[in-house]
């Protein structure tokens, strides 16, 4: 039976009971899960306000809304500790990717938070196939360890789709092993992956009518596009999934009233792509150093061109919010929207991973 003020449903088991809170112990009142100062809301999106820009989107607030998620994480942790288990998640990094290396230790610090087991494998560049599917095993092995992370991407000599079926599909929390991601094509899925899981908690959390709605989602990649589509699918809206190869895609996405960018080209959307109205969801992140297209884009926010200035690079979805925030109802911002929503949601797949492992004690 689900605890009283749980909403985790369609991204863990129905009924597993998530979402019981213990924000007096774990946040105190106040507390929120702070972003760097560079990243902080109320110097990224609001500033479009402050500066004229005929802003009318709403934003919506990942950081918010994975604040939520991270208290009413708490009783199902503690009821997990009570039974004798605390919940262990490790990430396995090959390589000096430095963006990678960057969202792991991001998946640490929110294990730490939550006080559950972290554990991060390490792999030099130069590590091959073999190397890596042996730290896979181990974990496979390791009772202390409920969930699974592979960082992508791995190096070109490292067989990506070996790895991943390697991981044990009852500990796979990015629900990308065949059998997970079958379950999920069922409605049958245990958890699913956790940056399209963070979009539907975006969605409903923030008060977006799913059912019955013409949904757009640019992006087909297995990590987002299609298990967003998916999940869209399971809550019954009408999907259209596009791609690099779709005819006229700016008449198609303005069709949406709900619209997906996971595309990965940095600030291609724009109002010409969006119906008056639509929400927009960001899952584009992007490092752009060109300074042609940063003063283009963003020409009237001094924020950004400061931040640009001081570290010659910014970090952008696939919406342009200047040009988009004029037409749409609700935009995610980035940095700021989906991508703490990500994490979040993978603390929560591993309570999960780990409530099924012992669920007989519970």
């Amino acid at each position: 039976m689900a605890h009283e003020g749980a909403d985790i449903r369609g991204t863990c088991c129905e009924g597993t009971g998530l979402g019981g809170v213990l924000r007096d112990r774990l946040f105190p009142t106040g507390s929120l899960i702070r972003l760097p100062k560079e990243f902080a809301l109320d110097r990224l999106i609001p500033s479009f306000r402050r500066k004229g820009y005929g802003m009318t989107a709403q934003v919506l607030d990942g950081t918010s809304i994975a604040n939520q998620i991270y208290a009413e994480l708490g009783h199902d942790i503690e009821r997990l500790k009570k039974a004798g288990h605390t919940p262990g998640l490790a990430a396995v990094l090959v390589g000096d990717n430095p963006a990678s290396r960057i969202y792991v230790n991001r998946k640490v610090a929110a294990c730490a938070r939550m006080e559950i087991v972290s554990r991060k494998i390490e792999l030099p560049q130069s590590a091959d196939t073999a190397a890596v599917l042996g730290e896979v095993d181990a974990l496979n092995a390791d009772d202390s360890i409920d969930g699974i992370l592979v960082q992508l991407p791995l190096p070109p000599q490292v067989s990506e789709k070996e790895v991943l079926l390697r991981v044990s599909p009852h500990k796979d929390v990015d629900g990308l092993h065949p059998m997970n991601l079958g379950a999920l094509l069922m409605g049958n899925h245990a958890w699913a992956s956790c940056t399209p899981s963070g979009v539907m908690q975006m969605l409903r959390r923030s008060g977006v009518e799913v059912e019955g709605k013409r949904a757009v989602v640019v992006g087909r990649s297995v990590l987002v596009g299609r298990p967003v589509a998916i999940l869209l699918m399971h809550a019954h809206a009408t999907i259209t999934v596009c791609h690099s190869r779709t005819k006229a895609l700016a008449s198609v996405c303005r069709e949406a009233d709900i619209l997906i960018a996971a595309i990965g080209r940095p600030l291609m959307i724009t109002q010409e792509y969006v119906k008056a109205g639509a929400v927009v969801v960001d899952v584009g992140i992007n490092k752009v150093s060109d300074p042609g297209l940063v003063s283009r884009v963003f020409k009237d926010d001094p924020v950004r061109l400061a931040q640009f200035e001081e570290k010659k690079y910014l970090i952008v979805g696939d919406v342009d919010p200047v040009s988009v925030s004029r037409v749409a109802g609700k935009l995610s911002p980035v940095p700021g929207g989906v991508g703490p929503l990500t994490i979040a949601m993978l603390i929560h797949n591993t309570a999960c991973a780990a409530r099924a492992r012992l669920g007989h004690l519970l």
